[in-house]
């Protein structure tokens, strides 16, 4: 088997479908397996995904009879792969023509990358619209070589966006899933993958993959609570450490931390959470010194926070 596509699935009645056609419809030169775990919905995502596999042999259905959150629902995926390479999608996700091929195809040729992701088509669900790209707008892309390593993934957070990755199999798969963090889970994958594969991260440009914002995206979910935010800052903390077992310069992982901690601390301040914003610019500045330029910035102006977002909005993007 040369490719495993895993497809972890909760009540995604409304796209799930899509998503599994997208890349059953891939055309092909390999053999390839998708596997969908359906986590116990309590909507007709299970049905859809039993009513599909029907028609496509290739897609395998998992459905737990209880339900046990993303992690366990990812392990389940993993002890069940038979391909040389792993990609995966988050079941509100499509993956575009050409997208498997492409990623299979660069990996074959490229002996020496052991991971790759291309851009994303960052789009409205209710409207369709193309909103951004994923990747190439990422605020700290210029930092980003076309082949980096886990110390970027570490340094400056998650510039893959989690459906546009390939990767090599291998045999500590069981240890890639971080059971400890709360809410962010494709960070601390990619992370540990990256590192048990000691991987060349290697980008592809064309747009392989459609990223869908709704109301119930987890990024859309996370930018409307403050309590998710804190957690996720926390998941990304616990992150950087376990990057420690493979990273060569403990700088690197300081640095990551205290990068993780700005960006929260400007998350708070436009929420007009000054104590929030105050102790988390506070700690930012505590470890590896300042990320950048506006970082100190931030730091300066930490008394300030109405200065501060008055000098940001006036022509210092983030």
């Amino acid at each position: 088997m040369k490719l495993s596509v895993i497809v972890p699935a909760y009540n995604l009645e409304n796209y799930i479908v899509e998503c599994l056609l997208s890349v059953l419809h891939q055309e092909v030169n390999f053999p390839f397996e998708v596997i969908a775990c359906d986590d116990a919905s309590t909507d007709s995502t299970a049905s859809a995904i039993r009513s599909l596999a029907v028609d496509y042999p290739q897609l395998k259905t998992i459905v737990k009879p209880k339900n046990e959150g993303l992690a366990a629902n990812m392990r389940t995926l993993l002890q069940s792969v038979k391909g040389e390479y792993i990609a995966y999608l988050d079941g509100d996700d499509i993956a575009l023509p050409g997208k498997l091929q492409a990623q299979v195809n660069y990996l074959d040729s490229h002996p020496g990358c052991e991971m790759v992701f291309h851009e994303s088509d960052v789009f409205d669900s209710a409207t369709g619209q193309s909103l951004r790209l994923y990747s190439q707008s990422f605020y700290n892309w210029t930092y980003i070589p076309t082949e980096s390593n886990i110390e970027h993934l570490v340094r400056y957070g998650t510039y893959m966006q989690a459906s546009s990755v390939m990767f090599r199999n291998h045999s500590n798969l069981d240890n890639t899933i971080a059971r400890d963090c709360k809410i962010i889970l494709d960070y601390p994958f990619y992370v540990l993958n990256a590192g048990y594969l000691n991987a060349n991260i290697h980008f592809i440009g064309e747009v392989l993959g459609r990223y869908r914002i709704h109301e119930h995206s987890f990024g859309a979910q996370t930018q409307r609570s403050v309590a998710r935010r804190e957690q996720a800052l926390q998941d990304m903390i616990m992150t950087c450490q376990m990057a420690l077992q493979f990273c060569k310069s403990e700088e690197v992982v300081q640095s990551g931390i205290s990068h993780h901690q700005y960006a929260a601390a400007l998350y708070f301040l436009f929420k007009d959470n000054d104590e929030r914003f105050h102790h988390w610019i506070t700690a930012s500045a505590s470890g590896a010194g300042f990320f950048n330029k506006k970082h100190k910035l931030a730091w300066d102006l930490r008394d300030s926070p109405a200065a501060l977002k008055d000098a940001l909005r006036n022509g210092v993007h983030l």
